[in-house]
């Protein structure tokens, strides 16, 4: 049984400047075989990510607070509970519009790797 602990993940800053957890990747070295990568993200008030696009499906669940999601030339609001469906190499990017932090998780499937990620800010 695997069991990884948000406490535990070590926090980096994305490409897309988000701060983020990994929680799951088949490549990260404990015994994980999904076909897909899970991650943590938070951005304070006032923060956005940066443009970018994936070559991968890519999910987003909101966990806490309120953010302006953008892909392609669609927006909106989002909060709590919203699941958001980001397809492959569509341009996106989300904002934090609320007084607290914005987290929400990212999954990535098949797994994020770098080179399936291009900055576009």
């Amino acid at each position: 049984m695997l069991i990884r602990k948000l406490k535990d993940c070590q926090e980096i800053i994305a490409g897309d400047g988000s701060r983020l957890k990994e929680l799951l990747h088949p490549e990260r070295g404990y015994d994980f075989n999904g076909n897909y990568s899970l991650a943590y993200a938070v951005l304070a008030p006032g923060a956005k990510s940066l443009k970018h696009k994936l070559a991968t499906d890519e999910v987003y669940f909101i966990l806490s607070g309120r953010g302006e999601m953008h892909i392609n030339e669609e927006t909106a609001q989002v909060s709590f509970g919203d699941v958001i469906d980001i397809p492959p190499n569509a341009v996106q990017w989300i904002k934090n519009i609320g007084d607290f932090d914005l987290s929400f998780l990212c999954l990535v499937s098949p797994p994020w790797k770098a080179e399936d990620e291009e900055i576009l800010a």
